[in-house]
């Protein structure tokens, strides 16, 4: 039985969270091998990037597998990587984009894997691995995601914008903060936030809590609907005091570790996968970025006001083994549903890449403040949030 009076949290962390440094790196090199295939004349379809990073103090490991241009080499990479982080703001003596070392230890594709992914003779391209991939949508917002990630990630994001100006107060801080929202919810609404908590790096080492709440509340009052935050809620602001030392200096980062902050914070499964750093034959990318392609025009055709969608893939497989729709406040029998999103959207990984438009450097700018719950943008970033099958959708089913 749905609860419709209760509690849900969602964390965000910024740009400068240790592990989003590295996801925006892996995110980099992947935009690379894309950008530089288009410029040399290369097949788009033919690019392939996995890439990991490690970030420690003035340190940065970058490893993982590619096929594509060989113009993007070890000092591009290493350049592209500097510039990244001093984007995000690291000029500190632990961790600085000039004096960091850089290490590259990519290398080719396992033909193995190429074999089963790419396509031959009568053979479509198949999924570049096995998994389980998830897609959610609700009417919470007007950007149809779950309240609690979607304010967490704009506190941060506000903040960043105010740090990176370098005017007024927010230029005190640093590029690490992590914030977290407690919403209310009443008949299965929500209707204000218990709990608020951001912890944020700052430059000036004599700052208080009080000090560093003080430049905060303003944006985070902002970020949040009219009337959410009473006298009732409760706030920690670096609630452990001091925090200075921050990003890969004070906190080992590696790529891949925020999978529930890049998603919908815990209001809807994840599969597992994480997504930066991967060129779209990885279902746990594109797979995941159609199934909320699909459940947003659920629930924007008006079919549902929360819809869950599972996709389900095996390597070297071209078509998915499953779909499952799961829907709340819906008229519209799942099954039904299920046949219909197999026969408006071709949902292998080729059929993806093509609906979607992925084979493009887009993925940079997905590495912070979520994946989804984005506006499309107009070089192709976050084509996924589109809600241009809505009205077949509501044909088809109504």
């Amino acid at each position: 039985m749905t609860r419709a009076n209760y509690l849900f949290t969602s964390e965000s962390v910024s740009e400068g969270h240790p592990d989003k440094v590295c996801d925006r790196i892996s995110d980099e090199v992947v935009d690379a091998f894309f950008r530089a295939g288009a410029a040399e004349g290369l097949d788009p379809w033919g690019i392939r990037a996995a890439c990991e990073t490690l970030a420690t103090t003035n340190r940065v490991v970058i490893a993982g597998e590619y096929r594509g241009p060989a113009s993007v080499d070890e000092a591009v990479i290493t350049d592209l990587t500097r510039k990244a982080i001093r984007d995000i703001g690291y000029e500190q003596d632990g961790f600085h984009w000039e004096n960091a070392q850089v290490e590259v230890l990519l290398h080719g594709q396992s033909a193995d894997i190429a074999q089963g992914v790419d396509a031959a003779g009568n053979k479509d391209e198949g999924a570049g691995d096995q998994g389980i991939m998830f897609g959610y949508a609700c009417r919470e917002t007007p950007e149809l995601m779950p309240a609690p990630i979607f304010y967490a990630h704009k506190i941060l994001r506000d903040l960043s914008t105010a740090r990176k100006s370098g005017q007024g107060p927010a230029a005190a801080l640093g590029p690490d903060a992590k914030s977290q929202v407690t919403v209310k919810y009443e008949g299965g609404k929500p209707v204000g936030v218990t709990q608020i908590v951001l912890s944020t790096q700052h430059l000036d080492p004599n700052l208080s809590s009080e000090d560093v709440r003080e430049i905060v509340e303003p944006f985070i009052r902002n970020a949040l609907p009219e009337g959410w935050i009473s006298k009732e809620t409760v706030w920690h602001v670096n609630p452990t005091g001091k925090f200075v030392i921050g990003g890969p200096d004070g906190d080992c980062g590696l790529t891949g570790r925020k999978i529930i902050v890049d998603t919908y914070g815990g209001a809807a499964p994840h599969g597992g996968g994480a997504f930066s750093g991967k060129d779209p034959t990885k279902v746990d990318r594109s797979a995941a970025y159609a199934a909320r392609y699909l459940a947003k025009n659920v629930v924007e055709a008006g079919l549902a006001d929360r819809c869950t969608i599972q996709l389900s893939y095996a390597i070297g497989v071209a078509k998915p083994l499953s779909i499952y729709a799961d829907l709340t406040g819906g008229q519209v029998d799942p099954a039904k549903l299920e046949n219909t999103l197999m026969e408006i959207m071709d949902l292998s990984p080729r059929g993806i890449r093509s609906h979607l438009d992925l084979n493009k450097p887009i993925y940079a700018r997905t590495s912070a403040y979520g994946h989804f719950g984005r506006s499309p943008d107009e070089e192709g970033g976050f084509s996924w949030e589109r809600t241009d099958l809505a009205a077949e959708l509501r044909s088809a089913l109504s």
